[in-house]
C-alpha cells in the first residue's frame, strides 16, 4: 500500500482520554504548535480490550467531559464526542477531516497500551502519523529502572530513582485560541446517560469535575491541608487530604503541577518541606503503582507475588453483601462502606481498614474488593486499586506482611477518637459514649439502652468474631507457605 504525505493544512486529531485539561497538556500543546486547525475528540468505547468504568467513575466522567467542551468551544475548537470502536470512530473521523496526523497522551496499562499500539500501527500503514506522549505519570513506565536494567518492586528505592531522573516537563499553558472545525457530527453527552437518574444514587457525590475543579481543590490543599499533612492525613474526620485522587485519574491536572505547587509553596516558606515531601511521595506511589501494573500485566488478575495465588479463600456471600452494605458490627468498616456508597470516595487511612476486613477478617479474595472500588469509587484507577489492594492482601509488590492483620475496633480508636467520622455515617450509633462506640457489643445494656441502641435491630452485632477471624487468616498463610516449602 502506497502512503501520502498530509497536506499541510490538513486537521490534526487530538485523542482525549484520561488528560481532560487543556493546560500542561502534551498532546493538544504539540497540536496547537503545528499551526493546524484542531479536532479534539473523546470516544466512549465501553468494549475491546480496555475494562469498562465503574458506574461511580462514570459519573465523574459526565462532568469532566461538560467542562472540558464547554472550555474547547470558549477557544473555537468544539469537542467532537463519538461512541464505539475508538479505532473505527477515529478512522470514520480521519476520513471526514481529511487529518494526516492523530496526536495523544498514552495510557499505560495493558489493554488500553496493546490497543493503542496497535491502532497507531494500522494508521502509520495508511499514511497518517500517531504521536503519543506522556501526560498522566512523573515518569512513563521503563524510563525509571534498577541498575541491573529491571523494574522496581519495592518503592522507597523507586521514589529515589524516580526523583533523580524525573525531570519536570515545561509548563504549557492552556492555549488562549484553539482553531478548529466546525460543522462535524457530534454525539450528545446526555445521550450517553453517564449518570444515573431513576434513581439518583449519586445525589451525595462531592467535589467539582473539570480542570477548574482541580485547580481549585489543588490550591485549596496546599494553602491548608498541606500544612499538617503526615500528621493529619490519617484521622478520617479531618479534610486533611488532598481528594486529588479523581482529578488526577481523569487528568484534569497534571501530577508534575501538583508537585511544582507543593514545592513552591515549600521554597516560600508556606508549608514546611517534609509535608511537601511526603505529599510528592503519594503521588509518587501512584506513579509505581502505574509503573507495576504496565510492566506485569498479569498482576491484574493473579497474585503479584504467585504463592499467594493459592490462598484458601471462602465463599460468604452473606458477609460480602455486609461489607458492601456497612452493615458489619464493627463502626468505623461501616462508616468507611457507608461513605463510599454515599460519595463515591473513602478516606485513604479507612480503605486500608475496610480492605483488611476484607480479605483478613472474612477470608475473601482481595479481587472481590477490587471489583467493588472500581464499580463504587469515582477515582477508581487501573493502578492504584489493583495495587493497593494486593497491598492489603500481602500478595503485591513491597506488600504490607500478611500477618499484619488490622484490628477495626484498635483502628477505629486510634484514628477516630472522638467518633466524628463514625457518629457522621453510622448515625444509629450516635449517642453512643466514645468509650463503647467501636466496639458496641461490649457497651453494658443500660449504656446501649440510653443510647437508644438495640444490637441485632437498630446496628448489627458483629459478623465475626476478630481474634478468631485473625487467627483463621494466619492458618491460611501457613498453608500457603507449607505449600511453598513443599514445591521448594
Amino acid at each position: 500500500m502506497t502512503t501520502e504525505t498530509p497536506a499541510r493544512d490538513a486537521p490534526v486529531i487530538v485523542w482525549f482520554r484520561r488528560d481532560l485539561r487543556l493546560a500542561d497538556n502534551p498532546a493538544l500543546g504539540h497540536a496547537r504548535a503545528t499551526g493546524r486547525p484542531v479536532v479534539p475528540v473523546y470516544i466512549h468505547d465501553e468494549g475491546g480490550l480496555v475494562r469498562r468504568a465503574g458506574a461511580a467513575s462514570l459519573w465523574w466522567l459526565d462532568g469532566s467531559l461538560r467542562a472540558l467542551a464547554a472550555d474547547l468551544a470558549g477557544r473555537g475548537a468544539p469537542l467532537i464526542l463519538r461512541r464505539g470502536d475508538s479505532e473505527a470512530e477515529l478512522r470514520r473521523l480521519i476520513a471526514e477531516t481529511g487529518a494526516g496526523t492523530v496526536f495523544l497522551n498514552r495510557l499505560f496499562e495493558p489493554g488500553a497500551w496493546t490497543r493503542d499500539a496497535d491502532i497507531a500501527h494500522g494508521l502509520k500503514v495508511e499514511g497518517v502519523d500517531c504521536r503519543g506522549f506522556n501526560g498522566t505519570l512523573l515518569a512513563r513506565p521503563g524510563s525509571v529502572l534498577t541498575g541491573s536494567g529491571g523494574p522496581y518492586k519495592v518503592f522507597t528505592p523507586f521514589l529515589k530513582a524516580l526523583l533523580a531522573v524525573a525531570e519536570p516537563p515545561p509548563p504549557m499553558p492552556a492555549p488562549a485560541t484553539i482553531p478548529g472545525v466546525q460543522g462535524l457530527s457530534s454525539d450528545i453527552l446526555d445521550d450517553w446517560s453517564l449518570r444515573p437518574t431513576r434513581p439518583d444514587w449519586a445525589v451525595g457525590f462531592g467535589g467539582t469535575p473539570g480542570e477548574a475543579g482541580a485547580d481549585a481543590a489543588l490550591a485549596a490543599f496546599v494553602a491548608d491541608g498541606l500544612k499538617t499533612y503526615s500528621r493529619d492525613r490519617d484521622f478520617p474526620a479531618t479534610s486533611a487530604t488532598s481528594q486529588m485522587s479523581p482529578h488526577l485519574h481523569f487528568g484534569e491536572l497534571s501530577p508534575w503541577r501538583a508537585v511544582d505547587m507543593a514545592r513552591a509553596a515549600a521554597a516560600a516558606g508556606q508549608v514546611p518541606g517534609t509535608e511537601a515531601d511526603k505529599f510528592v511521595a503519594q503521588l509518587a506511589w501512584r506513579d509505581f503503582s502505574a509503573h507495576l501494573l504496565h510492566q506485569f500485566p498479569a498482576m491484574a488478575e493473579r497474585a503479584f507475588r504467585p504463592d499467594y495465588d493459592a490462598m484458601p479463600w471462602r465463599d460468604d456471600p452473606a458477609g460480602l453483601a455486609a461489607w458492601q452494605a456497612g452493615r458489619t458490627g464493627f463502626p468505623v468498616v461501616d462508616a468507611g462502606m457507608r461513605q463510599l456508597w454515599a460519595t463515591g470516595w473513602m478516606h485513604n487511612r479507612v480503605r486500608m481498614i475496610v480492605g483488611s476486613f476484607l480479605v483478613k477478617d472474612l477470608l475473601i479474595d482481595w479481587r472481590t474488593g477490587e471489583r467493588w472500588f472500581w464499580k463504587t469509587l469515582v477515582d477508581a484507577d487501573p493502578g492504584n486499586n489493583i495495587q493497593n489492594w494486593q497491598w492489603i492482601a500481602g500478595s503485591g509488590a513491597d506488600a504490607a506482611p500478611y500477618f499484619r492483620v488490622f484490628n477495626p475496633v484498635t483502628q477505629g480508636e486510634k484514628f477516630d477518637a472522638d467518633g466524628r467520622y463514625v457518629r457522621t455515617w453510622v448515625p444509629e450509633l450516635e449517642r453512643l459514649p466514645d468509650r463503647w462506640l467501636h466496639a458496641p457489643w461490649t457497651a453494658p445494656p443500660e449504656v446501649l439502652r440510653q443510647a437508644g441502641v438495640r444490637l441485632g435491630h437498630d446496628y448489627p452485632r458483629p459478623i465475626v468474631d476478630h481474634a478468631e477471624a485473625r487467627l483463621r487468616a494466619l492458618e491460611a498463610l501457613r498453608s500457603v507457605n507449607q505449600a511453598r516449602a513443599t514445591a521448594d
